[in-house]
């Protein structure tokens, strides 16, 4: 990126700030030590911060959020316009490079310990606080439904002072009081009618020290609260947005890598019948696997599967059934974190007590676009093209990984074919960058075939929950809650011994013990498993299959009292949180929950707080002739303020879309150590004819705003199960439901 802004402002026109495309950079960074700006000054342009950039056709954005599909880009954008008086097709975005000025403070201090739902001016000042820490870390991250929040703010802030800064300019040249001035569409204006335009003022007001502002009040806002055209959209409609399997440089090269499916070394390999291949360039060893150099892509795949390999051996277990039970061995231990204990839960209860126990497997990501990125090693420099949703991390990995410093990698952030957690593991990109310095001076573009996508892929662990309760006079008096499931915070490195003492991981207990619920016994234990199995963050992470765990049982107590599912919420969650109760009886009224249904017609609902936001769906399940279809989802979810309602619900939709479709289909096994799916023909999803139809109702009660990109994915499992045990009497405890239900999907 700084080369990139060098290369540009050499040849545009300079302003005295830093020039992207003959621009200046404004903006703030409200903490107690700055981090350094990462652009760079050149030929005389001096950066005044990362944010906000004025050019001759209008502002661009400068936004470090990756835009994977979710329309974050639009929303940050939104949230600078909005204070420095842009119109919004004036408005353009950048990704900002990898930098520590970056740095995601909301996901930082969401690690605060506390009941989120809890939280109110004290707790979320703490949080803010807290956040600052991120920039110790370089944490650069989109993630955790943590970008809207993180920018709220911020963006808010660069964009007015910007506009103040300008205006100070105004007014010193117009010999006016700074009360005279207004903004509109780019301009400065003084009361008797002469106009200024940003671009003219932007080179004296980079050398100003911007002042303290107010930020407006949401009555003024103009784009903030209505669904906005999205800035990515022409691009993407059109065909012109570029990804980094897009990417297209004079001369390239076009790759594909086979790596070791068990995760350690090459034993050795035979190359021979590839390099036969017509269009075949050379094959590549990378150590734990090869990358094949082909004339296209195409080629590239087929000779990378002629390649004949074998493998080392993995130091896991080899088949499900194996790690499944080394994972199991957790609950032969001590808790490693017990997050919420109340009450007395080892006193005898008087009422009906009910036990179950749950099972969720192991997931892929399986992002449309797979795994992919282009690369140049030049003069000793790397340029990597790559959709990493974790910037730093990605550039410093891939600089080592070809013994260089970070400073000359230059990483650029296209657009991402979905992440869901996959992209913020850097391994394709290091991988990249391996196979451009093998090749110097020639461009590379290395894209995975899905089949490696799947081997390759750092899953979603199985977990296992099993819960106690017990109801009394139709109320629920105790739960009980272990979980257990390989830890993503132990599981970085294989353990030498499986049994060892291992950190607490609040994460694999979320979705459980952080719930809304008035039951004055209530705990959740973590048990966590070292399996030395590939694992990674996917899409809600812990809540994808406590959501699935905590509410079914919240469904089989209501079930054990003899209550309607959703009073039985809806009386839990009015004792202790307003927003979630509000979600719930939002979701009933939209599903007209308790009317009379047709023979053969259920509903089922589910609910879970996760990553700040309160979110209930009701499913609707039909029994047909050839098996049973869902027909609709409703939807509510509470996020505190809705920046952009269109988005949020296409967001909400697509989240429970994913989440259904986990439910239905999503299951790895391993043979031999090696992931068995291979594509879509046996890891399915919901196809277009099967989708159920979705309704969204935004509410905007809760004291914090949230993200909505996971938050629609915990509750759809519970949902769709709790509905068909309605339909027919058979209780779902084990995803996927396709193998017990006929499902027409």
């Amino acid at each position: 990126m700084a080369g990139r802004i060098r290369k540009i402002a050499r040849r545009s026109f300079l302003v005295g700030s830093v020039a992207i495309a003959g621009g200046v950079a404004f903006g703030v960074y409200k903490w107690r030590e700055v981090p350094p700006n990462p652009l760079e000054p050149s030929d005389g342009a001096i950066p005044l911060n990362p944010f906000v950039v004025i050019t001759r056709e209008g502002v661009m954005i400068i936004t470090p959020k990756a835009e994977m599909g979710q329309g974050v880009q639009s929303t940050w954008a939104a949230l600078a316009a909005e204070e420095l008086d842009v119109e919004w097709e004036d408005i353009s975005v950048l990704h900002g490079p990898p930098a520590q000025a970056y740095f995601n403070s909301a996901l930082f201090g969401e690690a605060v310990p506390g009941l989120a739902y809890k939280v109110g001016p004290t707790g979320a000042y703490i949080r803010d606080l807290a956040g600052g820490g991120a920039k110790l870390l370089s944490l650069q991250l989109t993630g955790g439904s943590t970008s809207t929040r993180d920018g709220y703010e911020k963006m808010r802030m660069a964009g007015a002072t910007a506009r103040e800064t300008l205006k100070i300019v105004a007014a010193r040249r117009l010999g006016v009081g700074l009360g005279e001035l207004s903004t509109t569409s780019g301009e400065v204006i003084a009361r008797d009618g002469r106009r200024i335009s940003y671009a003219e003022l932007a080179e004296e007001a980079a050398s100003i020290e911007p002042p303290k502002v107010e930020l407006r009040d949401p009555s003024q806002w103009r784009y903030l609260g209505k669904t906005m055209p999205r800035l990515d959209m022409i691009p993407k409609v059109t065909g012109k947005a570029q990804y980094a399997i897009d990417v297209r440089l004079p001369g390239m090269k076009f790759a594909t890598v086979r790596m070791n499916p068990r995760r350690t070394d090459m034993i050795s390999y035979d190359a021979s019948v590839a390099l036969a291949m017509e269009g075949v360039e050379q094959v590549i060893d990378l150590g734990s696997g090869i990358a094949v150099v082909a004339r296209n892509t195409w080629i590239a795949f087929q000779a990378a599967e002629a390649v004949e390999i074998v493998w080392g051996e993995p130091a896991y277990p080899k088949s499900t059934e194996a790690l499944n039970a080394l994972a199991l061995t957790a609950f032969d231990r001590p808790a490693n974190s017990t997050p919420r204990d109340e009450g007395d839960l080892d006193k005898p209860q008087d009422g009906i007590e009910i036990t179950a126990e749950y099972e969720a497997p192991w997931l892929a990501h399986t992002t449309m676009e797979p795994m992919s990125s282009a690369a140049l090693f030049s003069g000793g420099k790397l340029t990597l093209w790559s959709g990493a949703q974790a910037p730093i991390l990605s550039r410093d990995r891939a600089a080592e990984a070809i013994g260089l410093s970070p400073e000359d990698v230059e990483l650029i952030v296209p657009f991402l074919g979905g992440g869901y957690g996959r992209r913020s593991v850097a391994d394709f990109s290091i991988l990249a960058a391996k196979v451009a310095a093998a090749m110097p001076e020639v461009p590379v573009s290395v894209t995975w075939s899905r089949e490696e996508d799947m081997r390759n892929d750092y899953y979603r662990p199985a977990a296992w929950g099993r819960f106690r309760g017990v109801v009394r006079d139709g109320q629920a008096v105790l739960l009980d809650g272990k979980i257990a499931s390989t830890s993503l915070t132990n599981d970085s490195t294989p353990p030498e011994d499986p049994t060892e003492k291992q950190m607490g991981d609040r994460e694999l207990v979320a979705g459980a013990w952080d719930q809304p619920y008035g039951i004055p016994n209530y705990r959740i234990s973590g048990h966590t498993a070292r399996t030395g199995a590939p694992v990674g963050y996917w899409r809600s992470v812990g809540a994808s299959y406590n959501g699935f765990f905590f509410d079914t049982f919240i469904d089989e107590l209501a079930h054990a009292a003899q209550r309607d599912p959703l009073q039985f919420r809806l009386e839990m969650a009015r004792k202790e949180h307003a927003p979630s109760a509000g979600a719930i009886e939002a979701v009933a009224e939209m599903s007209d929950w308790g009317a009379a249904r047709a023979d053969g017609t259920a509903l089922g609902i589910g609910f879970t707080y996760s990553f700040g936001a309160a979110v209930a769906q009701v499913v609707q399940v039909s029994q047909r002739d050839r098996g049973i279809s869902i027909d609709n989802v409703w939807i509510a979810a509470d996020v505190g303020r809705a920046l952009d309602p269109g988005n949020l619900e296409a967001q909400l939709s697509g989240g429970a879309i994913f989440g259904l479709s986990a439910a239905v289909f999503g299951k790895v096994t391993f043979s031999d150590g090696i992931a068995e799916q291979q594509n879509f023909w046996d890891y399915d999803a919901l196809r277009m004819p099967s989708a159920p139809a979705t309704e969204v109702r935004i509410l905007e009660s809760a004291y914090r705003i949230s993200g909505v990109g996971e938050v629609a994915v915990p509750p759809a499992a519970p949902a769709l199960g709790n509905a068909l045990f309605r339909l027919t009497g058979l209780r779902a405890r084990t995803l996927p439901l396709i193998g017990t239900f006929n499902l027409l999907v």
